[in-house]
């Protein structure tokens, strides 16, 4: 697909998005992009926060996407009352956020040449636990299924089985068909998007793949689907030992691993890219990407946030789309 406008929805008003937003729109690689790109979100805001930073650049409001114009910041403007430039996050701005992802939920039901870029949200006041995360709120929103998070890096890419869930029902949430359909999702994205057939690795749930149970995961359920794979063709192996996995030999031979649960691999992969990576959806309607990188409360207002994953983020839109 030929993506011509990737739509930047704001999220937590209340982050160093913002920050990280104004960094790469200062920089030469905005001025080389040949992708339109339209923010959703406050403009005054985003102009005081703009003041606060200390970073002079100028806003195109537009009405519709159709107005938009290259190598300019367009922003559809949403109404949101507040008092300070940079506040304490709260339910305040869950009305606000809520606006933002609805604008451009109704923008790509129409136009499908469209990317889609979402800043961080509180999970404890916008999500309020109805949902693990920002990705199943999209998914329920788009009413998409069976949805799979991708953490990419062009040396090596991480993809949970499970994501936001307490640690204690993990193994509940892990089933042969999920493991299935997951990497089944993630092969075909990547014969579509990079053109290659992609090298899996397989992680355990269980310390050095054992256990004294009865029951072991990676004898009923993870290696059953890895074999199910390999008399599909899928170029895949494990369970391995995740505690001794994430070496430069195996960051070499494998496109994409696959873990039991969140923590599982995207710790080490950010401790080997930090910022150089992007959390991607695959299974949506559109495709969907995500600077990985939560609201940061800490340096809020402060200009010290690494603006990387953004880069990243557009680097992608830009090479694969």
């Amino acid at each position: 697909m030929n993506i011509k406008t990737i739509l930047v929805v704001m999220g937590e008003p209340n982050s160093t998005f913002s920050e990280i937003l104004f960094k790469f729109f200062n920089s030469k690689n905005f001025k080389k992009m040949k992708k339109k790109i339209v923010l959703i979100g406050c403009k005054n805001l985003l102009l005081m926060q703009m003041n606060k930073l200390k970073y002079k650049l100028s806003l195109n409001e537009i009405s519709n996407i159709k107005f938009s114009k290259n190598k300019k910041i367009n922003i559809i403007n949403i109404d949101y009352k507040f008092k300070k430039t940079f506040d304490t996050i709260s339910n305040k701005s869950n009305e606000y956020i809520k606006n933002c992802f609805d604008a451009g939920f109704a923008i790509i039901k129409k136009n499908k040449s469209i990317g889609f870029i979402n800043g961080p949200i509180s999970k404890k006041h916008f999500l309020k636990k109805k949902f693990p995360g920002v990705t199943e709120y999209i998914a329920y929103k788009t009413n998409s299924k069976n949805e799979v998070m991708l953490i990419y890096n062009e040396k090596m890419s991480v993809s949970p089985i499970t994501t936001h869930i307490p640690v204690k029902s993990i193994n509940k949430y892990i089933t042969k068909k999920k493991i299935i359909n997951n990497i089944f999702k993630i092969n075909n994205f990547f014969k579509i998007k990079f053109k290659k057939k992609p090298r899996f690795a397989v992680l355990g749930l269980n310390p050095h793949c054992e256990t004294t149970d009865k029951i072991s995961e990676e004898k009923t359920k993870i290696l059953p689907a890895i074999n199910y794979l390999k008399n599909k063709k899928l170029n895949i192996d494990g369970p391995h030992s995740a505690d001794t996995f994430f070496s430069d030999k195996n960051i070499k031979k494998y496109d994409v691993v696959i873990g039991m649960y969140h923590d599982q691999v995207l710790i080490p992969s950010k401790t080997l890219f930090g910022f150089n990576a992007i959390n991607l959806t695959i299974g949506l309607p559109f495709l969907r990407i995500t600077p990985d990188h939560g609201p940061n409360y800490s340096m809020l207002g402060e200009n010290r946030s690494d603006p990387s994953s953004m880069f990243y983020a557009i680097k992608f839109f830009n090479k694969f789309s």
